[in-house]
Formats: C-alpha cells, sequence, structure tokens
C-alpha cells in the first residue's frame, strides 16, 4: 500500500548539505524555504510553496547551537499550520541525547524536554540514527524509526579485510553495541572501563580482552572532545595491537578533538556525515548516510517493513 498524500522535502539551514544528498538519492529536489531574520537575531522560516495535504519531511540536524533545534520546531509549527497533512522529524543526529536522566540532583533531562517540544510542535513521526541511548524512543508519544549506522559500517569494516579482528566497546555502555559488530563480523571483543571524574574527561581506562597482535576497531555512538578514543587507542598500541580504528556514528569533535586525533596512535577515524566537519584530518573518512535515509524514507512512506535495514 502507498500513500495518497504527496511528498514533499524541506531542510533546516544547518543540514542542507545533507538534505540535498538524501532528496537527489530518493529522486526528488527540496522544496523551498525562507527565513526571515530579524535585526536581533531572532529569526521565522516559512515554507515558499503549499505543503497542504501533503507528507512533510523536515531534515535537520539539532547539534549546537541551539537555534538549529528551534528552527526544526519552527518548521513543523509552520507545516502543520499549512495544512500537511503528516510531519516527520528526520533528525539524523539528535542533540541532548546523553542527557537522558538525572545524574546529579537539581538537573534536567534535556532529551525528554526536547521530545516534548517536538511533540508540542506537532510531529507525527521522528526518523533518527544512533541515539545515545536505545532507551530514548520511550521518550516520544509519536513512533520513531532508529536508524543504526552500522548498516554502513559494518560493510566497509569487511572490506578493510583485516586479519586477527577485535571489536572494541570504549565503556561499559557501549558493550551491546560492539556486541552486535562483533557477531556479524566474526570477531573477538574487548571492553573498556573508563573512570570519569567530570564530564569529557577521562581519568583512567582499562580493558578486558586479548589486544596482543589484534588489529582493533572501537565502535561508538559518537566522538565529542575524542579523549577516549585516544586514551583507548594508546593503551590497545602499548598492549600490543597492531591497528586502532574507531567508527563513530556522529562527528561533534569539539574542543581539542582534531588537535588530540592528529597526534594520536588512532590510524583512522570512521564517521558519517550527520555532522558537518568542522576542520580536515587526513586519519578521518566520513561515509555518507544519505542513501541509507533515503531508503528508509520511502519504505516508511510507502508504508512498507524497514527491519531488513538493520544490522545491530
Amino acid at each position: 500500500m502507498a500513500s495518497n498524500a504527496p511528498i514533499k522535502f524541506f531542510t533546516g539551514r544547518a543540514s542542507t548539505y545533507l538534505a540535498e544528498k538524501i532528496a537527489q538519492n530518493f529522486g526528488t529536489k527540496l522544496g523551498k524555504t525562507s527565513v526571515f531574520q530579524f535585526s536581533d537575531g531572532e529569526f521565522q522560516p516559512a515554507y515558499d510553496e503549499s505543503v497542504r495535504g501533503c507528507t512533510v519531511f523536515i531534515i535537520q540536524s539539532t547539534f549546537p547551537p541551539g537555534d538549529n533545534l528551534m528552527e526544526l520546531l519552527m518548521m513543523v509549527d509552520a507545516a502543520k499550520r499549512a495544512s500537511a497533512d503528516k510531519v516527520v522529524a528526520v533528525i539524523p543526529y539528535f542533540g541532548y541525547a546523553r542527557q537522558d536522566r538525572k545524574d546529579r540532583p537539581r538537573s534536567a533531562i534535556g532529551a525528554k524536554l526536547v521530545a516534548n517540544l517536538l511533540t508540542a510542535a506537532g510531529v507525527d513521526r521522528i526518523m533518527t540514527m544512533d541515539l545515545h541511548a536505545d532507551q530514548l524512543q520511550g521518550f516520544f508519544d509519536v513512533p520513531v524509526d532508529h536508524l543504526y549506522a552500522s548498516a554502513l559500517f559494518v560493510p566497509y569494516i569487511k572490506e578493510l579485510n583485516l586479519a586477527n579482528l577485535a571489536i572494541a566497546a570504549p565503556d561499559m555502555g557501549g558493550t551491546k553495541r560492539a556486541n552486535a559488530y562483533s557477531r556479524f563480523l566474526n570477531a573477538s571483543m574487548v571492553i573498556c572501563y573508563k573512570l570519569r571524574k567530570k564530564p569529557n574527561v577521562v581519568e583512567e581506562i582499562k580493558a578486558i580482552g586479548d589486544m596482543e597482535g589484534k588489529n582493533i576497531v572501537i565502535v561508538d555512538d559518537m566522538v565529542d572532545t575524542a579523549g577516549t578514543i585516544v586514551f583507548a587507542s594508546g593503551m590497545m598500541k602499548s598492549e600490543g595491537a597492531l591497528s586502532v580504528r574507531v567508527v563513530a556514528t556522529h562527528p561533534v569533535l569539539s574542543g581539542p578533538a582534531y588537535e588530540r586525533i592528529e597526534q594520536s596512535p588512532i590510524d583512522e577515524l570512521i564517521v558519517t556525515d550527520t555532522i558537518p566537519l568542522k576542520g580536515r584530518s587526513d586519519k578521518i573518512k566520513v561515509i555518507s548516510v544519505a542513501e541509507h535515509f533515503a531508503e528508509v524514507i520511502d519504505k516508511v512512506y510507502n508504508f512498507k517493513s524497514i527491519s531488513d535495514t538493520y544490522i545491530r
């Protein structure tokens, strides 16, 4: 069964580079929008074509600044007020996902707040990739299509044809993800334990598993300041690893990340384009998620199962 409502793609300003590729892979073009900018920095997005009765896909990652999230919310609101039939927020990188619980007294749960804001704006469906924690899907009262970059990373790792391959989890929270990769790649596992005294600062890393003579691939959902992966890669090389690669879906890469990666023993960092790179490094390889999102959007729009797109 196919949808009767016409489909249209739009994007916020932060994700134009990716939305254009998604639309092209789908076989269409982005719809026309404009943003009126007030002199004080306030802005107002608008659709420059009719969306009445359409299924509208709005593509926007919500990395900082907060204007990116606000622009997405306002575009959802504008589409609903313009009588769109359905509004789907395609959020390749879901910002604030690390704030999924109260990890200290009197702190906000930012991920739940963002989910509430999207619901209040009128979104009918969410499509995202590699949430920081799977249970974030439960924060929404609308359907969530949670895609996994493993569908892109696993084939790439296979093509490397690495002997004595080992998959590593950078922390205890990443063991489920690492286990899925190790099963599909028939590789051994290494599990790291890290001690933090404050956010973005790793005090110590220890590992469980054999690293001697191994080609290790660390898998994670994001790289922020790169402290964890640099610390871990150095430890693994000192324990006899032949090579250390990192696959991480979201290249947040803030602060000293680029400098740390350049000076680290990491052989290669493989990321996606859910977030645009702020700098350049010969060690960083980008795999686009555009084709994958276009395929899933087509299936969702036509009421087809998307379970066969998962490798997890």
